[in-house]
């Protein structure tokens, strides 16, 4: 017996190949396949050797991308439709091949589990999580293009010789690890940490503030740790501005802030939504800064999706919560895609 089943394995609708009935059909339908595959593969050939320049360029980054992304992610999806177990792996198999289950030699069977999307969906502990993130990633994302904008502004403004210090100056940070500059953080938050110490001192405050383990704490470290995320983007647009539509505007008598929102801000739009989306994306399952800023009740996708793995070894579901936020994430990428497609369009006409 064949058999394909969605869900649990006893819904399953089979048809008998075990010899009751001819397998001409079952040939003729391979032979079938064979031949277009073949076919296929000859047009690739002739259209490589007429391009093969072109196809050479981009095999490289092809293979990288289809070993190191699209296999992984692949295994993921898998695991993500299987089913938990007391096994080495921790997940049934999605495959059943004939031979392999002595009671039924002759069974191919396919059993595809969506149980975890379900309880991702009726849960409200994952639920809580994914909003969480999202509203995390999103305010973190605003405050970063407040604090970096002006930041990318007066860097492209500057002259050519100081913009490679301001440049450096952003960028070095990213010289020290992200776990060390994350639990320094510790230091200056907690109850005796410098901040609080520093205001007590002067007067300021009577008590210490408590800053750490809230999300203020969380915020501020996912600010500091991807700004530069959102400056460099920025910068790259800014230093492009054509300064001469400005005086322009000015010798028309536009007013110097009316003259950013009409001439500034629509021309660096580009750089405002690659900035964002590079800081929103990694925000949305950071895992390590709200962990140790955030504390035990810091609520965070990529917290969760640790959790399921490590501690409670559900990999099918920890499969499907990566599946799920990588869905998130690719959402706001085909927006980014269709709003820059749109606004060059524009542009051009």
């Amino acid at each position: 017996m064949s058999c394909i089943s969605f869900g649990k394995p006893t819904a399953a609708q089979c048809w008998p190949t075990d010899g009751s009935e001819p397998l001409s059909n079952v040939w003729q339908l391979a032979s079938d396949f064979v031949r277009i595959l073949f076919r296929r593969f000859d047009d690739l050939g002739r259209g490589i050797h007429r391009q093969r320049g072109r196809y050479l360029v981009v095999a490289f980054p092809m293979l990288w991308l289809g070993l190191f992304f699209l296999a992984p992610l692949l295994i993921v999806l898998k695991i993500s439709f299987t089913e938990p177990e007391m096994a080495q792996p921790p997940y049934t198999s999605v495959l059943q091949m004939p031979g392999e289950n002595p009671d039924e030699p002759y069974k191919l069977k396919l059993t595809l589990s969506t149980e975890n999307y379900q309880l991702l969906m009726e849960d409200e502990l994952y639920r809580d999580a994914f909003l969480n993130s999202l509203k995390t990633a999103a305010i973190s994302t605003i405050l970063a293009l407040i604090l970096g904008f002006p930041m990318a502004y007066g860097i492209a403004r500057a002259r050519p010789d100081r913009r490679l210090i301001l440049l450096m100056m952003v960028v070095l940070p990213f010289w020290t690890s992200s776990l060390l500059r994350t639990y320094a953080w510790l230091g200056l938050l907690k109850d005796s940490g410098i901040i609080n110490n520093t205001l007590m001192t002067l007067g300021v405050i009577s008590e210490p503030l408590r800053v750490l383990n809230t999300d203020a704490a969380v915020y501020l470290g996912l600010v500091y740790s991807y700004l530069p995320f959102m400056v460099l983007p920025l910068v790259a647009t800014l230093v492009k501005l054509d300064n001469t539509l400005l005086e322009a505007a000015a010798d028309l008598g536009c007013k110097p802030l009316s003259a950013f929102f009409r001439i500034t801000l629509p021309l660096s739009l580009p750089g405002i939504i690659a900035g964002s989306l590079l800081v929103f994306i990694p925000t949305m399952g950071e895992f390590v800064i709200p962990d140790i800023l955030g504390g035990p009740d810091s609520l965070m996708i990529g917290r969760v999706l640790w959790n399921e793995f490590f501690s409670n070894t559900h990999w099918p579901l920890a499969s499907s919560i990566a599946i799920a936020m990588l869905i998130l994430i690719v959402l706001p990428l085909l927006v980014f895609e269709y709003v820059q497609n749109t606004y060059f369009t524009e542009r051009k006409r």
